[in-house]
């Protein structure tokens, strides 16, 4: 399995980005990607996941609302709309044990390489 990010940047805050997550590797379409963040100092933050299988989304209460997660073909998007500077971090995708919408679980240890989100105030 293969996952590769795209699409950070530098943003001003209240702006938007579209990270994508390149899915490559799997043998079936029952899978779920979730995506996470982690800033500097900080721990992991789990953010949303998509089921593949049946469309089942979650999102973390930080970013309900302005974070929209979906997927085409064999990719994964993450719509990131009124960022605020605590939004800075690297981004990654990875496969998810489990999406639902009141929970998700996210195989951190198989990440992709990451995005750099950067949001100025």
């Amino acid at each position: 399995v293969q996952l590769v990010e795209s699409g950070g940047g530098l943003v001003q805050a209240g702006g938007s980005l579209r990270l994508s997550c390149a899915a490559s590797g799997f043998t079936s379409d029952d899978y779920a990607i979730g995506w996470f963040r982690q800033a500097p100092g900080k721990g992991r933050e789990g953010l949303s996941c998509i089921s593949r299988s049946d469309g089942s989304t979650y999102y973390a209460d930080s970013v309900k609302g302005r974070f929209t997660i979906s997927n085409a073909k064999n990719t994964v998007y993450l719509q990131m709309n009124n960022l605020k500077s605590e939004d800075t971090a690297v981004y990654y995708c990875a496969p998810a044990s489990g999406c639902s919408d009141h929970a998700m679980g996210i195989l951190f240890d198989y990440r992709g390489q990451g995005t750099q989100v950067t949001v100025s105030s």
